[in-house]
């Protein structure tokens, strides 16, 4: 069995790579080709056991999230993931592999491929509400399918935002970077705005003429109760694409609004139809991608990881 930290996934795969590997993901998510069985919930005393296994052919993956809130005080992480790759035929395990970078990964590639077709080819602004690892990748994904020349982060809780900008900018030297005063400066100097938050109320301004014509990544909410977007959003918009239709229940950013008649349920498409070409949106109005992401994502990026790791002879190999 094969071994992978943070490392050796920077290593293994490229921006390419990944956004190749999500794509793939899609496309399998519009053929019905897999099983996700429900997520595992386990809950002891504060703390949280997350366990989310995926089924696609040649491969299966079970993903491992525990949720410790104490461990900020201990100076650990409250998050800690990991992905179990094992054979799809035989059940052999094949690789352990390290949660967070990949789920990162998974999620700026997402993130990447919604901007790729619901925003107009030649937007070079962008925005970003919320400065964490999402937030930072996101941006990363979006200077590779976008000639993005300037970024605002705009992110009031994030107290050392400029080393979030100083390791952007070593990364991506041509662009230039601002930092917003608010969110509707960040929004009013960006065609693209991404927000990665988990916030439970609206971190983009109830402002139709402010929203109008601008394109929305949604990448933070993911429960019922968490929502980025106001209402006014909704009045501006002719469709949402979502990356999985499970979006539809599963984040307050679309459970409301349909709950409350602002969008209807058939005005929702998957990116996966984007794709592979049965839809198509007008970028030249207001749009709205909004990802929760879903084990079957995990399950591709991580057979992706294992297959480049093994060609570059990176990680450890272990008798299982």
């Amino acid at each position: 069995m094969l071994i992978l930290n943070k490392e050796n996934i920077k290593k293994s795969i490229s921006v390419i790579d990944a956004l190749k590997s999500m794509e793939d993901a899609l496309i399998a998510q519009e053929s019905g080709d897999f099983d996700i069985p429900d997520r595992t919930h386990i809950a002891y005393k504060e703390n949280v056991l997350l366990i989310m296994p995926a089924f696609g052919g040649e491969f299966i993956s079970t993903k491992l999230v525990s949720v410790f809130p104490e461990n900020k005080a201990k100076g650990f992480p409250s998050i800690f993931g990991s992905v179990f790759l094992s054979d799809g035929q035989s059940g052999k395990p094949l690789a352990l592999i390290e949660g967070s970078l990949l789920t990162a990964l998974r999620t700026g590639a997402i993130g990447g491929l919604g901007i790729a077709y619901t925003t107009p080819k030649n937007a070079t602004t962008l925005g970003l509400i919320g400065a964490g690892q999402q937030g930072f990748h996101q941006v990363l994904f979006a200077a590779f399918v976008r000639e993005i020349t300037r970024v605002t982060v705009y992110d009031p809780f994030t107290k050392d935002i400029d080393k979030f900008i100083d390791k952007l900018q070593s990364l991506l030297p041509h662009v230039h970077f601002f930092i917003a005063k608010h969110a509707e400066e960040c929004i009013r100097n960006s065609e693209v705005i991404i927000t990665a938050t988990t916030s439970e109320t609206p971190v983009v301004p109830d402002k139709a003429e402010l929203l109008e014509g601008k394109h929305f990544i949604g990448i933070g909410s993911y429960k019922p109760s968490m929502r980025e977007f106001p209402d006014s959003l909704f009045s501006l918009i002719q469709e949402v694409v979502v990356d999985t239709p499970y979006a539809k229940e599963e984040t307050g950013d679309l459970k409301l609004p349909l709950e409350q008649n602002l969008i209807e349920e058939d005005k929702i498409c998957t990116l996966g139809k984007l794709i592979n070409g049965a839809k198509t949106v007008n970028t030249k109005g207001t749009t709205f991608f909004k990802s929760v992401g879903m084990a079957l994502f995990d399950l591709f990026i991580a057979k992706t990881v294992y297959e480049k790791a093994k060609e570059k002879k990176l990680g450890i190999e272990i008798e299982f």
